[in-house]
Order: structure tokens, then sequence, then C-alpha cells
């Protein structure tokens, strides 16, 4: 081998070796993790594997069969993969687990059927002029979706905040790069087959370096990065502050006030409102206006209960709500009945 192909192995292999590195970083190191980082560290070991197999088979075509199919194997996987980074990148999809399942359902069999019934060491032929052409016209068609569904999202990508534009310019240098990997290799019969592994290569070190020279991280890794979240408050001083905010609320009633707000609540436990936020998401598992509604609750449950001849409505003034839905709504929620079914029960 000259100096020429031997440069040429070391730069082609040396991306896919890295390439192998970062996709488990995403996997399992980045921080905060993200659904899209699973799916992007995966496409990074899913094309690694592929390149790395076309580098070897280009400069030694007696590779073994099962090494080749191996990286076919994770070839047909590359589409999909893109697609479900940048579906999981740009929104935030409820269905997506049902959706990535009937993806997978079809796509595995496929692959099994494809590996383990029609073995490349006796259907070579069938493989060359047949199989991998369907696998490169898979991987193009999610290359052509995810494009779509970025198209969709256009106008988010576009008016992204100068904070965290660079999101932008590493999303689309991952989905335009895997576009170019993909055309590289469709392509190869007609120019060269390592054409693929040096787009790749080429890509990948362009990730790297944003990756490294950008000061803040998350900006570049998230569409809309996460806010640095306060230590969790240990057991026992959340014992005490729960205590002194039960005692404020309940003595002085300050459920009743419907302007109540959980910055005067703060003020009067003298901690921040940020404090106190974390207080009752993170300690008591609720939020400041359920907690304040559970407590306008009990209150209505008692007067319900009294022999006091008040309408439901004023009921739900006098505990705090703005409105008489607002209280039908609590109260349903916090009794699981109506007022009406309540107060017929209370009084059975």
């Amino acid at each position: 081998m000259d100096v020429q192909s031997q440069l040429l192995f070391f730069f082609s292999a040396l991306g896919a070796f890295n390439g192998i590195i970062v996709g488990l970083f995403f996997l399992f190191y980045v921080k905060p993790s993200h659904k899209s980082h699973v799916f992007l560290g995966l496409l990074l070991l899913a094309l690694s594997i592929r390149i790395g197999k076309s580098v070897f088979f280009y400069f030694n075509d007696d590779l073994a069969d099962i090494y080749i199919q191996i990286g076919l194997f994770a070839c047909w996987f590359i589409g999909p993969l893109l697609y479900f980074y940048v579906k999981t990148a740009l929104e935030a999809v409820e269905s997506l687990n049902k959706k990535l399942k009937i993806h997978f359902a079809i796509l595995i069999p496929i692959a099994l059927t494809l590996f383990l019934v029609f073995p490349r060491n006796v259907y070579e032929k069938i493989w060359i002029t047949v199989f991998i052409y369907f696998i490169y016209a898979q991987w193009a068609t999610y290359v052509i979706v995810s494009g779509l569904v970025i198209w969709k999202n256009y106008k988010k990508i576009k008016q992204l905040k100068k904070s965290v534009a660079t999101f932008r310019l590493w999303f689309l240098s991952i989905y335009i790069g895997n576009a170019i990997i993909c055309l590289a290799f469709i392509t190869g019969n007609y120019t060269s087959y390592i054409v693929g592994a040096l787009s790749f290569s080429f890509v990948f070190y362009l990730l790297i370096l944003l990756l490294l020279f950008t000061k803040k991280r998350n900006e570049l890794i998230f569409l809309n990065p996460p806010r640095y979240r306060e230590k969790r408050i240990d057991e026992d001083k959340a014992e005490l502050l729960i205590r002194d905010l039960e005692k404020i609320i309940t003595d002085n009633e300050f459920y009743k006030n419907s302007d109540i707000t959980l910055s005067k609540i703060a003020k009067k436990l003298n901690i921040l409102p940020n404090k106190l936020s974390l207080l009752l998401n993170d300690n008591m598992k609720t939020s400041f206006s359920d907690y304040l509604n559970g407590k306008r609750i009990e209150a209505a449950k008692k007067m319900i209960g009294s022999e006091l001849n008040y309408s439901f409505e004023a009921i739900g003034y006098d505990c705090g709500f703005s409105s008489k839905s607002a209280f039908y709504a609590a109260f349903k929620k916090h009794s699981g009945t109506t007022p009406l079914k309540y107060s017929k029960s209370v009084s059975n």
C-alpha cells in the first residue's frame, strides 16, 4: 500500500472509529439527556459501522461476508434513525412510542429476512444487483421524509433566537451531511466506493469542531436548551418548610384570596419564589395552584356540610375561586364528584 493509500485509509477509518466513540457519548454520557440524543447516538453508531465496513472492503476485497452483512444491516437502520432524530429534535411528539414501534415492527422482520434467509455468501449476485439498491432506496426515502419534517418546521428553525441559533447549524449539518453520505453511496458506482467514507469523515469532523468550539454546548444540541435546575431540597429542611407553609396558608386563610401569588407566599416564608416552586414540585409533588385549590376545596366541603344555606357559587367565591366554572372543575378534580352530589352524600 503506497503512502497516498495509507493516508486515505487512515482518515477514512479514523472517522468511523471516532464516530463510534461520539455515538456512545450521546447514548450514555451527554447531560441532560434527551430523546433526540438517543437517536443521534444510534445514528452515529450505524453510520460508523457502515463506513467501517466500506473502508475495510475498499482496501481488502477479500473481506469476510459476515462483516459485509453487518455493515449493510447497520445501513438498513440509518434512514429510520435519522427520521426519529429529526422528529424528536424538532417536535414534542406525544405518539412517538407508537410510531416507533410500528416502524421497527416492520423494519426488523424485513432485515432479518434479508440477512438470515438470503445470506450474502450464498446469494451474492442478488445482493449486488437487487438488495443493496433496495437498502439504499429505503435510506434515501427516509432522508426525503426527514426533509419534509424539517420543511414543516422551517419557520421554527428560521426564527430561532440568536442565543440558540447555533442549534440550526448543528441540526442542519447532521441532516445535510447524512443526505450527502447517502448520495455518495448511491452514486459510488459512478465515482468511487470510498467517497461515502470520506464524506462521513468530513461531516463528522465538522460536527466535532462545532461541539468543541461552542462555549454553550446546550444551545448547540438543544432546540430549547433546558434551564439550570436547582438542587433538590433535602427532606429535613423540606419538612420544616412544609410545616411553615401549612401554618401560613391555613392560619391566615390566604387561599381565600383569589389574587394570592407564589411570590407573596414565598416572601412570607422568607425564601425565594423558585425555592418555594421547587418545594411544591419536587417534595410535595404538586403545583402552587393545585396546592391552593386543595385547601380551598377542603374549606368548601366544610361549608357545604354546615347548616348554613349558601349557594355553591357563593361558597366557591368565598373560598377563593374567581369563577363558578373554576370552582366546579377544582371540586371535581380534588373530590372526584360534583358539589351537588357531595352535598347529597353528607346530608344523608
